[in-house]
C-alpha cells in the first residue's frame, strides 16, 4: 500500500518509462524509485514473514510443529474423537 501521490507516480512512470526498473526490498519495507525516491510501505508481520521465508500458511505452522505439539502434550483434548 502507497499513498496516493506515490501510486500516480508510478503510473506515470509505467506510461512513460514502461521498461523502468524499481528496487522493493521487503525486509526493510521499502520502495525505490528509478530517480533515487525511497518510499516506505506497511505489511504485517504475518505476510512479510512467510514471504521472506518463502512459505506459506502451512509452512509456517509447519516450522512451529515442535512447540505445538508440546502444547498438545500440555493441554488435553476438549472433544472426544472416540465415539
Amino acid at each position: 500500500i502507497v499513498d496516493a501521490e506515490t501510486l500516480d507516480e508510478l503510473f506515470d512512470l509505467a506510461k512513460s518509462r514502461g521498461d523502468a526498473e524499481l528496487e522493493v526490498n521487503l525486509a526493510a519495507q521499502t520502495l525505490t524509485l528509478p530517480n533515487g525516491k525511497t518510499i516506505e510501505f506497511p505489511i504485517d508481520d504475518f505476510n512479510k514473514t512467510c514471504l521472506l521465508e518463502g512459505i506459506d500458511q502451512l509452512g509456517y505452522l509447519l516450522k512451529h510443529r515442535s512447540a505445538v505439539e508440546q502444547y498438545e502434550k500440555r493441554h488435553p483434548a476438549r472433544v472426544n474423537t472416540k465415539l
